[in-house]
């Protein structure tokens, strides 16, 4: 399976937010292999200008959502989930829709699902790095990231932490637990592991979030 090269046409720039951590370089690679055209937003009225949000992430919960609050973007990444703009989390950016993480206790996420990030637990190697295969929830036409994809991608997961299988999860993988791999809700679209990483699987999936926008 490999994604296709032709020039993608958004009516606008795909924003990447730009928190001063986060693997922006590969997915500044990546929606230029497919051809998509991009811009880096930092500020609050960059935000709410975007037509569609790619909010990346690596690092430490915590820090990342303080960086967020100090940029004073928390309510304008809110406003564009709540208005209908298509954003997609990726690994930490998908935990930020949470409540929390056990991470980092004291610090709010965004809240859009209920529910609190945990850590592995057990006899295993921790962090969870490397590739494994995701199971999908639904069938492969009720997902907008998974569309000609095989049944079961394998696909680059590197994460301490893990969010607990949720209504609005498409896709799981198990790792000592079973957690939400794929979130759709909507707008709002989230991955737990890395396309930007997953090779020509993970040029699909960023493929087909930016033919959504």
């Amino acid at each position: 399976m490999t994604a296709s090269k032709d020039r993608l046409k958004p009516a606008s720039p795909i924003s990447i937010l730009d928190y001063g951590a986060g693997n922006l370089r590969s997915v500044e690679n990546t929606l230029s292999e497919i051809g998509a055209l991009y811009e880096l937003v930092r500020t609050p009225e960059e935000v709410l200008a975007a037509s569609a949000l790619i909010f990346p992430g690596v690092g430490h919960f915590g820090q990342m959502m303080r960086a967020l609050d100090e940029m004073q973007v928390r309510g304008a990444l809110l406003d564009r989930i709540q208005s209908g703009v298509p954003v997609l989390g990726i690994c930490l950016g998908l935990q930020a829709f949470f409540a929390g993480s056990e991470e980092a206790p004291e610090v709010r996420g965004l809240g859009v699902f209920p529910e609190k990030i945990r850590r592995f637990r057990g006899d295993v190697r921790i962090p969870h790095m490397g590739w494994n295969s995701l199971e999908q929830t639904c069938e492969t036409a009720c997902s907008t990231l998974l569309a000609n994809l095989p049944a079961t991608p394998y696909v680059y997961f590197a994460h301490s932490y893990y969010a607990p299988v949720v209504d609005a999860a498409v896709a799981t993988c198990t790792y000592t637990v079973t957690y939400t791999a794929v979130i759709e809700a909507g707008n709002l679209f989230g991955v737990q592991f890395h396309p930007e990483k997953s090779g020509p699987l993970g040029l699909q999936i960023v493929k087909n979030f930016v033919e959504r926008c």
